[in-house]
């Protein structure tokens, strides 16, 4: 199946990587990754400006949501040009306090939208880390069906990509609210955070093969640029075939998520170790192709290397993705939402 973005999709996309390319994301991440905050802040600022944040929030707490296909096209975008900071997570806990009601719901809510709070999320059975718990507002925690505000951020992790900052949070903190609604939303909120994931993972992977290509027509060997070289043009077209082989997959699992779909999470799960593993071979394919350069901090490409394994393992690791598929199947075709539903015929 064929899936078109819209004339509307495809300007946001490009009003996005317009915006992302002019705000200089490797100085972002490298100031990020030392503990400045200060220019993420204003990238996450510019980000909620152009609705971003909104996407996974109804309309009835000033969003603009729930628009999963826009999401998956804005979170590409944000893993092709490296934003770090727990986006995914504040989308997550946006469908997270959405399900869960209340007055927690209306205090968070129009802050998440608007930009005007961004929070971290950890939930049951995804590791006991809140990324980037030192730079929110707030750290919301799920403890079977209980909510929590964590009183502090907790004991600091170390991560393999120093722009991913994990923390332990502190036990304890207010509760906002408990019972079976928690468990039911904190499950939805997870889906909701694997499938962002997995653009991110897809854009990741996205520009290191663009990286790469670039690379490898300048590099030469013997006389020869080693882009001519058949095991590379052959190593190249693999990497590529897994990104688009995972994109229908992103946006099959958007349709589900749009239609509240019953197989939605194994969807979302298929989209996940797809995009995931496209994502970590072209980093493995970009370094071995950079050569000794591709080791160095100094270059940007460094940036981007560190995060595909991360992403590929964050809310939801390769074989946990796929045993959720074979235990619950894609969703029968009658249950999903029309295919012109958010694309172009």
């Amino acid at each position: 199946m064929r899936f078109l973005l819209d004339d509307e999709q495809r300007e946001f996309a490009r009003s996005l990587d317009a915006m992302l390319t002019a705000s200089d994301t490797p100085a972002v991440v490298r100031a990020w990754a030392a503990g400045d905050h200060g220019p993420g802040r204003s990238l996450w600022a510019r980000l909620a400006q152009a609705g971003v944040f909104a996407l996974a929030i109804p309309e009835a707490y000033e969003g603009v949501g729930p628009r999963p296909v826009e999401l998956a096209v804005a979170f590409t975008e944000l893993g092709r040009h490296a934003v770090p900071g727990p986006v995914v997570e504040t989308v997550a806990a946006g469908v997270l306090l959405e399900g869960v009601g209340g007055a927690v719901a209306k205090e968070w809510l129009p802050r998440l939208a608007s930009g005007a709070a961004s929070v971290t999320l950890r939930t049951d059975g995804y590791g006991p880390y809140a990324l980037d718990a030192d730079a929110v507002d707030a750290v919301f925690t799920v403890t079977g069906d209980e909510l929590r505000l964590a009183p502090g951020p907790g004991v600091l992790s170390v991560s393999s990509d120093p722009a991913r900052r994990l923390w332990c949070p502190e036990p304890g903190g207010d509760l906002p609210a408990s019972g079976p609604r928690v468990a039911e939303a904190a499950a939805r909120a997870a889906r909701w955070a694997a499938f962002a994931t997995a653009a991110q993972a897809l854009g990741t992977g996205e520009a290191l093969l663009r990286a790469t290509v670039a690379y490898v027509k300048q590099r030469t060997q013997f006389g020869t640029a080693i882009g001519s070289f058949q095991a590379v043009k052959h190593r190249l077209a693999d990497v590529l075939i897994g990104l688009e082989f995972a994109r229908p997959l992103l946006y099959g699992a958007a349709l589900a998520l749009a239609g509240d779909a019953p197989g939605a999470g194994a969807e979302v799960a298929a989209a996940k170790v797809a995009a995931g593993e496209a994502g970590y071979a072209a980093a493995r394919a970009a370094l071995q192709l950079h050569g000794a350069v591709g080791y160095t901090q100094e270059l940007d490409l460094s940036l981007w290397l560190r995060k595909a394994r991360p992403l590929r393992d964050a809310w939801g690791a390769p074989g946990a993705c796929r045993a959720r598929v074979l235990a619950d199947g894609p969703a029968a075709p009658a249950a999903r939402p029309p295919v012109s539903e958010g694309f172009a015929q």
